[in-house]
């Protein structure tokens, strides 16, 4: 598709910046120049000039698509013309003739306290056996890793053989756009992991190896599914994505900082870890009464005769 030299320059100027500024990463870069490239040639070449009567005619093409993709184009034309807007391209900003439609996000699959606690009995069940079999620990450390500290898939799979150190409470991850963060590991897990990297022989590159790299998502999958059947979970309510959900639902509702939560978990922006914020009211509500700073001044005031 081709578009004219302006607009060209101007995506890519701008595709630049979210590179380089914002660390967006490949995909998200390829959707931005995406759904800009459309835009500039339904507008003839004229994105990077467009007034918001031109947005408008722009976005009445969008009818037909869904709320989901019409926020994202949205979005993108948003960030561009702030972009422009920015950098003394333009003097306006016309992107509030934009529409904004109701994306809200479907709530995470999750699983309950004692969900996880029968998955982990039947894990233990598995590690009672004797002799143990190399890969029922293998599978613990899995297990527990993605529950006790929230990874991606791609993540776990893909572990150096020596990145959970047997006496250091964390690991560094290089997560999605070349984001590194710290996450959190429990006792329990560093001891899963050095059960079963002593099965792993010392000039492995990764800590669940396979072939000559990894074990894959889709084989991580299938693991979690066979030992969630065996503790009674159905298939369709399991796979390593709902553990991690979990890890983020449990902290939330054991009263752990929003921000935290989203540092552990990686996330750029804040808004994707509030959809964890689906705890109960109740529950809420005695956060703030036990948690709040006022909440003493209130006891103590209730305490003083009139």
């Amino acid at each position: 598709m081709t578009i004219a030299v302006g607009d060209r320059a101007a995506i890519d100027r701008f595709l630049e910046m979210m590179a380089a500024q914002a660390g967006a990463a490949a995909n998200t870069l390829a959707a931005y120049r995406r759904d800009l490239t459309l835009a500039s040639a339904d507008l003839d070449g004229g994105l990077s000039r467009a007034d918001a009567a031109a947005l408008g005619r722009l976005a009445d093409g969008w009818r037909d698509l869904s709320g989901a993709t019409v926020a994202r184009k949205a979005a993108a034309l948003r960030r561009f013309f702030g972009f422009l807007a920015e950098e003394g391209d333009r003097p306006d900003d016309p992107s509030p003739a934009l529409p904004r439609p109701s994306t809200r996000r479907p709530l995470p699959r999750t699983l309950g306290h004692g969900d996880v606690d029968r998955l982990f009995a039947a894990l233990a069940a598995r590690l009672a056996r004797d002799p143990v079999i190399p890969n029922d620990l293998r599978l613990a450390a899995l297990v527990e890793l993605l529950y006790g500290s929230g990874l991606r898939a791609s993540e776990l799979v893909s572990l150096p053989r020596n990145a959970v150190h047997p006496d250091r409470p964390f690991l560094i991850l290089k997560g999605k756009g070349g984001r590194e963060r710290l996450v959190p590991v429990s006792d329990r897990a560093r001891a899963a992991v050095a059960a079963w990297r002593a099965h792993v022989a010392t000039d492995r590159a990764f800590l669940f190896p396979s072939g000559a790299t990894h074990i894959s998502r889709v084989r991580l999958f299938q693991l979690v599914r066979a030992i969630a059947a065996e503790a009674g979970i159905a298939p369709d309510r399991i796979s390593p994505h709902v553990l991690r959900h979990a890890f983020a639902t449990h902290l939330l509702e054991g009263g752990a900082d929003l921000r935290a939560l989203q540092t552990m978990l990686g996330h750029a922006d804040i808004a994707t870890t509030e959809i964890y914020t689906h705890v109960d009211t109740r529950r809420l509500v005695e956060l703030v009464n036990e948690r709040h700073p006022l909440a003493e001044a209130l006891v103590d005031a209730s305490a003083t005769p009139p």
